[in-house]
């Protein structure tokens, strides 16, 4: 087995890095690796029914799709992440206790009264500190988990609140559970460093045939190719998302109400109809019809508005009372 030695924080860069490893290394893997404020979705999720769009926009906080299905997460610095990455057949790849055994054995060997419960969840005390999936390529299955050690809780709750009256589609929505971080039912002080450390050293006892490898300067160069064609993409991370349909009712000061409707296939916007008891100097089906065809992302929207003066079409109204409808 070869253990591969992660630095790099960047969400991309590392959720590029599981693909590249599954589909171009022949040995089973194991990885541990951490990344800077991020939200992960599953491979099967409507990415804006996921997130608190305004909270992940003021905060510049990077939204990447996994390969794996299952439910949103939030990662940071206090988050860290396990990879198996194993040949097998294919009728016996899927094992979520397998790949959380080494975890629990470590976690015992410190005190921490971990366990495995339902579908793949890892728990103390009734609370989940891991969540895990898996994805199948050909004889090879990737396992990955989430350890939760020092993370701000805050900041997690707050990244995935999303409003559930906005849509209506049929991705997997993501379970909010009740969460804790292992570093609270410690019985000795230790910073998540120390405890990837734990981890690493008892992965070099329990296979002895382990080596712990860097990546190469090679595969650098093709793993940030990966991020450049897919990862960094909008058509990945939003744009893969299921159809579905938006509602949301915005209440301006001085503009009054307005109610967007919109149906999206493949991330862009197929149908969009404005209802409210605003004002108008001409008609609001000029700007349905320059929205129809335009992928459902600020940066796309803006562009097709960027002619428009909105005033002229929704009374005392701002662009920016209007981006916060539209999403």
């Amino acid at each position: 087995m070869l253990i591969i030695k992660r630095h790099n924080t960047d969400p991309y860069f590392n959720l590029a890095t599981e693909e590249y490893v599954l589909k171009n290394f022949d040995e089973d893997v194991f990885m541990l690796w951490r990344n800077a404020p991020s939200i992960i979705v599953g491979k099967h999720q409507n990415t804006l029914a996921e997130i608190n769009v305004d909270y992940v926009k003021q905060n510049n906080i990077p939204v990447v799709r996994r390969l794996s299905g299952g439910g949103a997460v939030f990662h940071d610095l206090g988050n860290l992440n396990f990879t198996f990455i194993r040949n097998g057949e294919a009728e016996r790849l899927i094992d979520f206790r397998r790949y959380t055994e080494p975890i629990l054995e470590v976690l015992l060997k410190i005190g921490v009264a971990a366990k495995f419960e339902g579908r793949n969840d890892l728990t103390i005390d009734g609370r989940k500190f891991s969540g895990n999936a898996e994805h199948i390529w050909k004889n090879r299955v990737l396992h990955h988990g989430t350890l939760l050690f020092s993370s701000h809780m805050p900041n997690l709750a707050e990244a995935l609140h999303a409003d559930p009256l906005k849509f209506q589609d049929k991705s997997v929505k993501s379970v909010r559970s009740r969460v804790t971080n292992i570093s609270e039912h410690l019985k000795f002080p230790m910073d998540v460093l120390q405890f990837e450390a734990l981890i690493e050293d008892h992965m070099t006892e329990k296979y002895p045939d382990a080596r712990l490898i860097e990546l190469s300067s090679e595969d650098h160069d093709q793993i940030h190719a990966l991020v450049k064609d897919k990862y960094h993409t909008w058509e990945w991370n939003f744009g893969y998302s299921p159809n579905y349909n938006f509602r949301k009712i915005v209440r301006t000061e001085k503009g009054g109400t307005l109610e967007f409707d919109l149906d999206v296939h493949n991330g862009i916007i197929t149908h969009i109809k404005i209802f409210g008891d605003y004002f108008s100097r001409y008609d609001t089906e000029d700007i349905e019809t320059a929205l129809t065809g335009i992928e459902h992302h600020p940066d796309a929207i803006s562009r097709a508005l960027a002619t428009f003066t909105i005033d002229d079409y929704f009374a005392n109204l701002t662009l920016e009372d209007f981006m916060a409808g539209i999403f």
